[in-house]
């Protein structure tokens, strides 16, 4: 059989070497010959994209705790190196696809998620046309394409084994880990403040928001493989120390939003188990829709205008949340400011939204006095601090629409899936993939994180994850 298909190939590679010498003669271009070589060559070649396509995915998850911003002009950056390896990631995954179209299972591409993550990148496409800035906007659908390439589509090729995932696990734990030492450490200098805590995270994370996030969303994969490693095992107590110094880097964080996500992760739990998330994700759309619809109408929103004399920074945490409880925290004032301004530029452009990346250069001629705070400038450039609402903003309520229908459905499917799986290993893998997505969702309604490398990155994760779910889930039933 070998025998056979080597003599076919030397055939095609034969007759395809005498068509590209012909080609050369009449167009007096002697590079076509190499065309046959790299026929040839396509076999070995294929084969190292795909052993150091594995390789890299894994060398990307270990970096994304330690990458850094780097700014090449004052309005164009990337995160190094991680960006750069999602970019060639999926650029040779492009390339194998090209060759081998079959290296992607159809059942992948048939799956309710990726179905309607098209959809999400659809629109994401026609907002595009209709931006103010095409070329931020362009540029935001390129990043995209290179986090959702490694992310959501190499796992269902890469991870077929359980071992690929607890190796997954310890590539994001590991380097998170080295991260909470030296940050603690540095800290001591500053006597554990809450105003030093900003001094102890550069150049791997850009403020104690994004660090508590991140450290926050591998929270639950740490306490998994605790729970997954038999108690006679002595790597249980290395996981329960890395337990204790994960716990203590949130508590030195001081985060308002990592709190938060704890407890809805907790909720998130809770709910999972108990197969009743999906009704919990109704009473808070209700809610949410009442809410907002009570803050529109007869201008209520105004009742939440901050004193511009009284919003300021507290240095003690237990200030900061007295001040968020009390409406005088200066962030959430801003936060405030900027919402308010979202929802006129919604009302102004609803179905397509002023393009993807393009909040900043169109935001302040839609502020409301009443709500502005003495750092209403905004000279770091940051966005309106609630990736929903940007997302509505930005792309319209069809753009809202289409990634709120696919976040729901990755939480839904985290349920779907524990209950259905009968491994207990990736029974816990389901609930956690459940219990991040939540606490992600739960830290975008302050944040703007999706499209940052270390949260947004463990985000499209968790959909590549489901996905591989799925198809250890279909297996079970074909064993059985």
């Amino acid at each position: 059989m070998t025998s056979h298909l080597f003599n076919n190939r030397l055939l095609q590679a034969s007759l395809l070497f005498f068509a590209s010498l012909i080609a050369a003669l009449i167009y007096s271009n002697f590079l076509l010959l190499a065309i046959p070589f790299l026929f040839v060559l396509a076999p070995a070649i294929f084969q190292t994209i795909i052993a150091k396509t594995a390789s890299l995915f894994f060398l990307l998850l270990a970096l994304l705790p330690l990458s850094a911003e780097v700014h090449l002009t004052p309005t164009l950056g990337f995160d190094f190196p991680d960006e750069l390896l999602m970019a060639l990631l999926s650029v040779m995954f492009i390339m194998a696809l090209a060759y081998q179209p079959k290296i992607l299972p159809v059942s992948v591409l048939k799956h309710p998620l990726i179905l309607l993550l098209t959809l999400h990148i659809l629109w994401i496409t026609i907002s595009c046309i209709y931006s103010t800035n095409l070329w931020l906007s362009i540029k935001f659908l390129l990043a995209k394409t290179w986090y959702i390439v490694p992310f959501v589509v190499l796992p269902s090729i890469i991870i077929q084994q359980r071992s690929n995932i607890t190796k997954l696990a310890l590539c994001l734990l590991v380097p998170m880990g080295f991260v909470v030492v030296q940050s603690l450490v540095r800290h001591a200098f500053f006597g554990y403040t809450f105003e030093g805590i900003k001094n102890t995270l550069s150049p791997f994370f850009r403020n104690h928001v994004t660090y508590s996030s991140m450290l926050i969303c591998l929270l639950p994969v740490l306490w998994a493989m605790f729970l997954l490693t038999p108690k006679s095992n002595k790597k249980r107590k290395y996981l329960r120390a890395a337990l204790c110094l994960f716990i203590t880097g949130l508590l030195f964080s001081y985060s308002r939003g990592a709190l938060l996500a704890f407890i809805t992760g907790l909720v998130a739990y809770v709910t999972i188990t108990k197969n009743i998330i999906g009704k919990v994700l109704i009473a808070l759309s209700i809610v949410l829709i009442a809410g907002s619809a009570w803050l529109i109408s007869n201008k209520n929103y105004l009742l939440f205008a901050p004193d511009y004399n009284n919003t300021i920074f507290h240095p003690q945490f237990s200030e900061h949340l007295q001040a968020t409880v009390d409406f005088k925290d200066v962030s959430n004032a801003e936060r405030f400011y900027r919402w308010a301004a979202a929802a006129n530029m919604v009302a102004d452009k609803p179905i397509t939204g002023f393009g993807p990346n393009n909040f900043y250069d169109n935001y302040r001629r839609y502020t409301v006095t009443p709500f502005k705070t003495w750092v209403s400038d905004n000279p770091e450039h940051s966005s309106v601090h609630n990736y929903f609402l940007l997302t509505l903003l930005e792309q319209g309520i069809p753009g809202l629409v289409f990634f709120s229908l696919l976040y729901v459905s990755m939480i839904l499917y985290s349920q779907k899936l524990y209950h259905a799986l009968q491994d207990k290993f990736y029974k816990t893998v389901a609930l956690t993939t459940g219990v991040v997505v939540v606490m992600i969702g739960t830290l975008n309604f302050m944040n703007d994180l999706i499209e940052t490398d270390k949260t947004g990155g463990l985000f499209w994760l968790c959909l590549g994850m489901l996905v591989v779910l799925e198809r250890k889930k279909d297996q079970q039933y074909i064993n059985t």
